[in-house]
This record gives C-alpha cells, structure tokens and sequence, in this order.
C-alpha cells in the first residue's frame, strides 16, 4: 500500500529544493549578465563606480534572499528533529546579536553646567526629517547665528553642560556652493541637540590640480589645531547628509566610522573594510597614524588607505548599529572629480608609506577668511608640497 502522506512530504520537499535551485541559477545568470555589463561601462564612464556598488549591494540582497530559502527547507526538512520546531534546541533560528534598544533620558531630565553634557539626551529623537532642496546661504546664516547662536567663524557650545568632547567638523570642498548650507541646515541642530562643542571648517582646493579630499583633510587639522585645542575630529563630506540625530558626533577609544549606511548604496555596507563620507577620529589617533595619505589625487582610494593606517597602528573602526548611521547623498548636479588611476599601486604599499607621507611632509600656504557659520581655509595643492622619499 503506498504511503501517501511520505509521498506529499517527498513531493513538497522537492518543490523547495526546487525554489531553491531555481533562484540560485537565477541569480548566477544575473551576475553574470552585469559583470560583463559593467565592465564595458566602467571603461567608458569612470563614475560607473557608483553604479557597481549599487548592484553590489542588489546582489547581496539577493544572496539574503536565497539564503532566507535555503533556511526555509532547511526549517521544513527538520521541522520534528527538534522538540521545539527550530534547528537550535533552545527555540532560536539565529545566532546573530540582537541588538538591545538605547535608553535616553526623559524630558524633564536637568542639567548641571558644572557636570558633563550626557550622550545620550532627551533632545536626540532618532530619525530626522531630510530636505534636499537647495537653499541661499544668506537664509542658513541669518537663521543659525540670530537665532540658534552660532558665534561668527562657525562655533558653538552649550550653556547648560559642560561638552563632553570638543569637535572640529573638517569639510573638504571644492564648487559645492549649492550642497553647503543643505548641510549646515541639517548638521548644526543635531549637534546642538547632542550639546557638543564644535566648529566648522571649510577647506578649499583651489587651482587646476585634480581634487585632494585627502592633503585638504590634513591642511585642515593643523589649521583647526592653532585655533583651540580640539580633541575630536569630524571628517565630513559636504553630500552626506545624516538621518539620525541619536548618530552621536563624539569621539572614542578606537576610530569611528559614522556613515555606515548610505542611501546610494540602498543602504548596505559596500565593504566591511568601508571607511568613506563621515569618519571621526580623536586628535591622539589622528596623530598617531600620521594622518591621511597626501598622494592620492583625484577620486578614490584615500579612505582605504587611512583605513590601512587605522589597522597598522594597532586600532579598529567602530560603527553605530541599527539604523542610527543612516545617510541620504545629495544629488551632484555637475560632473565629478576625475577617479584616481594610481590608487591601488599606492594601496599595496600603504604600510611602507604611513610613516613617510601624512602630516609629516605636509607644507602648504592657506588663505584664510571668515563667515558667519564657518572658517574657510583656501589653497592651492600640487605634488611638490608633499614630498615623499622613495620607500
């Protein structure tokens, strides 16, 4: 006599592993298929980076998905192996951390001008409204200094606590007018509600040379450093807009990576060893990997170098959790920096150079001037300010 109900079981197990197979092969095709297209169009279209990780992160999701399938029959299959229906015998489907929610103090919460600011406050909600709408920076001027007090040159620190940490927020910029006070309007409210003191420092590359992030990075922390004895640094790109105000502006005991989540990415880390939009580091730390590399000209590869920098000298990167490193890019409405082509030779040799070219060979000659909300840092950069014997 045939036993139907060992027969349907067969059968279902078939239709899943059929699932199975199935979105696999799918997936494979489609890498395949964008492999070769991208390829073509990275050679065409240097910015086709951005692209690439978009459909790496496409992929990932898709990888998630044909995992969460392979758990499904897995599930299925074993469904009686344990007395509580899972593949662990204490009832759980995964070993991942869960994490555990913040706790923030309550509104009526007092503060103590002799004490340190908390880090966690009442006045940190969580997700913020982001508005991408360009707007004068005549308007974001005479907002945050009559009204939200924001002294002349771009500082600003709380009366009711004392600040916990003293943070240089370093922009590097270069015909970003219209993105600037997109930032401002956003960044000085979550870090006056965090009740840190901070300053704004917008460092200017000017000349024809191919855009620097990195040698402006290291011209605006000595410039940063004569003006007060900040002991955090914020370096921060001018598009990279923050959807949370509990992403906490303060330094720690190893370097942070803030913008772990972008929107241009769909969100996903496009690689662990990800170090680029917002990252902070202390003034001891910064000091101690001898800043950032000064060779990298044009697009790309400086924020890995510094996260090489950042291993070397024995320290680790820590990134917020959940939701809180969220960030929204701003659109460019103009064509981008030129890529840098000689990034991965230098990438290779980033042990042997991190003690040979960084703050040590930095020389440089600013122009410094004034605004209501920041200090611009103006100069012009070419090769022979950053000397580099050879290694």
């Amino acid at each position: 006599m045939v036993n139907w109900r060992r027969l349907l079981r067969m059968s279902n197990r078939s239709f899943l592993a059929f699932i199975f197979i199935f979105s696999m092969s799918t997936t494979c095709l489609y890498f395949i298929y964008v492999s070769i297209t991208l390829n073509s169009i990275c050679l065409l279209f240097p910015s086709a980076n951005t692209y690439f990780f978009m459909v790496q992160a496409q992929g990932i999701m898709l990888r998630d998905n044909v995992r969460t399938i392979g758990q499904m029959i897995r599930l299925y299959t074993n469904k009686n192996s344990t007395l509580n229906g899972t593949d662990y015998p204490d009832g759980t489907n995964s070993s991942e951390y869960l994490a555990q929610p913040t706790t923030y103090l309550p509104e009526n919460f007092t503060y103590a001008q002799n004490l340190p600011c908390p880090e966690r406050l009442p006045s940190m909600k969580g997700l913020m409204e982001v508005n991408m709408t360009e707007v004068p920076m005549e308007v974001i001027e005479m907002k945050f200094s009559k009204f939200f007090g924001v002294e002349f040159g771009g500082q600003w620190k709380p009366k009711d606590c004392r600040p916990r940490w003293k943070v240089a927020i370093l922009i590097p910029f270069r015909n970003r007018h219209e993105h600037l006070p997109i930032l401002f309007q956003h960044l000085i409210p979550m870090l006056q509600r965090q009740r840190l003191h901070f300053g704004f420092y917008v460092i200017e590359q000017s000349g024809s040379q191919p855009f620097n992030r990195a040698m402006l990075f290291n011209v605006g922390f000595m410039e940063a450093m004569k003006d007060l004895d900040w002991d955090c640094l914020i370096f921060h790109d001018v598009d990279h807009i923050p959807e949370n105000d509990r992403n906490y502006y303060g330094c720690g005991q190893m370097p942070r990576h803030f913008a772990a989540k972008l929107d241009k990415y769909m969100y996903i880390l496009p690689y662990s060893e990800f170090f680029g939009g917002v990252s902070g580091l202390t003034v001891d730390q910064f000091w101690k990997i001898n800043g950032f590399p000064n060779a990298f000209w044009g697009w790309g590869g400086e924020d890995d170098d510094l996260w090489n920098r950042v291993q070397y000298a024995d320290l680790n990167v820590t990134r917020p959790e959940g939701e809180i490193g969220k960030y929204k890019s701003i659109p460019h409405h103009h064509r981008g920096e030129v890529q840098f082509l000689g990034r991965y030779k230098l990438l290779r040799y980033s042990k042997e150079r991190q003690h040979l070219d960084g703050l040590n060979n930095l020389h440089y000659s600013p122009h410094i001037s004034l605004s209501s909300l920041y200090k611009n840092i103006s100069v012009d950069l070419y090769p022979e300010l950053a000397p580099i014997t050879e290694y």
